[in-house]
């Protein structure tokens, strides 16, 4: 059966690579409303194709946001359950003008498929989907399978995380596999164990009742953007260290064996710093690597302060209020509830006078390390080494997944992070594209890792 579902996704690779296209085609903008009905639009282009190949209870789950797709296939008595989760929302594009292609044309250039979501994460659950296909036109599943895939992963993933708080007896299963990492490198397979959590915040500053004019009232009146720009200034160092009082108490170091295995990747710093990052030089607290402080570390950092006058020209003035998009990443040993709260109280002690000020929680997700010693880790493992010919390497992951967090907190199983993007996919920016070779591969790595599972 594992000779005839190879063969099969092999033959079918065009197919494959022009049903990604069609699905990349849609723009499933979760963050934006007026994106809503293509949100719709992918979920009912996903759960058409489970339907077709095979799959049973398929349906549309809604939430308060933007709607779940479930599938099942249960007919593997004695065999592990596994629970295969993705998402088909995507991030907004811009800026635009920064695409060589437009972003919801999908085109074929140097080996890769460009588009918004081609590995973020479309073209990896579209993997998962041809996987299933293979197996399914080559015989029987040899695992129960259910599919979960969500709309809201890039704005919190709120629907999903209370979709599992209530009806998490319904989803029993094993294991869980997301499909969406990275390689480390080109060529190499590599899996993902561990995530850093996530706070995502607002902080907004109140000053006068309304806007004022700067002439009249500079000198008497408070200014918001000034006070809150001095809360950024002391929420962290100039070398990137939190200054949060206790934030950094309990946290979790890895082991001197991830240490040492990380020092044995093959990283060049100058490269990482000149192609990746874009920057002369590279910042972050002393004493660590930058592999450290990129997955083992707490990180906060600012995304926006909308508000005020940012037009052409000149407006002379005060805003009644500021605001600014703040977010933390968890390392081991931390928790969202516990970091938020210290968050919090510290910025309300270091507000200026004159002003009030309001800290918001928008979204969460707890940090996660997993167990290299389980059963489905190690079938990953295997699974990548037939198709790579190399062996695997263990990871962490410097973003967050929230929904692992959720998998090991209200389904108590083991996640398997096997992603088969790089480093210079762009994910989130502009001309974000996908391997197609990786594609591929990835494919072929999940029919193994589904064979072994069942074995």
């Amino acid at each position: 059966m594992l000779d005839a579902a190879l063969a099969y996704a092999q033959h079918n690779q065009p197919n494959a690579l022009e049903e990604l296209m069609a699905f990349l085609r849609i723009q499933s903008i979760s963050t934006l409303p007026e994106h809503a009905a293509d949100v719709r639009a992918a979920a009912e282009f996903l759960a058409a194709k489970l339907r077709q190949i095979g799959l049973e209870c398929v349906r549309l789950i809604e939430t308060d946001g933007h709607p779940l797709v479930y599938a099942e296939h249960l007919h593997a008595p004695g065999k592990p359950t596994l629970l295969l989760y993705g998402h088909y929302d995507v991030q907004p594009p811009d800026p635009v003008h920064e695409w060589i292609s437009p972003p919801f044309e999908p085109e074929e250039r140097n080996g890769n498929i460009y588009a918004r979501g081609a590995v973020d994460d479309k073209g990896q659950l579209w993997m998962q989907v041809r996987a299933l296909e293979s197996l399914l036109a080559s015989g029987v599943l040899p695992v129960n399978v259910r599919v979960l895939a969500e709309g809201e992963e890039e704005v919190g993933g709120e629907g999903i995380a209370n979709y599992l708080a209530k009806h998490s007896a319904d989803l029993a299963c094993n294991a869980a596999l997301v499909c969406d990492t990275e390689l480390f490198a080109p060529n190499l397979p590599t899996l993902c164990v561990g995530l850093r959590g996530m706070i995502y915040t607002e902080i907004e500053v109140h000053g006068a009742r309304t806007d004022l004019h700067s002439g009249m009232y500079g000198g008497v009146a408070p200014n918001p953007f000034i006070a809150l720009a001095h809360i950024i200034a002391h929420l962290r160092d100039q070398d990137g260290t939190i200054l949060i009082p206790g934030l950094l108490d309990g946290i979790k170091q890895p082991t001197k064996a991830e240490l040492l295995a990380w020092q044995a990747l093959p990283f060049d710093e100058e490269h990482y710093r000149e192609t990746e990052v874009g920057s002369i030089k590279l910042i972050g607290e002393p004493g660590y690597s930058v592999l450290e402080r990129t997955w083992a570390r707490p990180t906060l950092d600012v995304h926006g302060m909308p508000g005020g006058f940012t037009g052409t020209g000149a407006k002379t003035v005060i805003p009644s209020h500021a605001v600014a998009k703040v977010s933390l990443r968890l390392v081991p040993g931390m928790n969202t509830k516990d970091t938020f709260t210290r968050l919090q109280q510290y910025v309300a002690q270091i507000t200026p006078p004159g002003v009030t000020v309001d800290t918001r929680l928008i979204h969460s997700g707890e940090p996660v390390v997993v167990d290299t010693e389980n059963s489905y880790v190690r079938a990953a493992t295997i699974a990548m080494r037939e198709v790579f010919g190399r062996d695997t390497v263990f990871v962490r992951g410097g973003g967050s997944i929230p929904v692992v967090g959720d998998f090991t907190r209200l389904l108590q199983i083991p996640t398997v992070l096997m992603g088969f993007g790089l480093p210079d996919d762009n994910l989130h920016a502009p001309n974000e594209k996908f391997c197609i070779a990786n594609f591929y591969r990835g494919t072929d790595c999940l029919i193994h890792f589904l064979t072994l599972c069942g074995a």
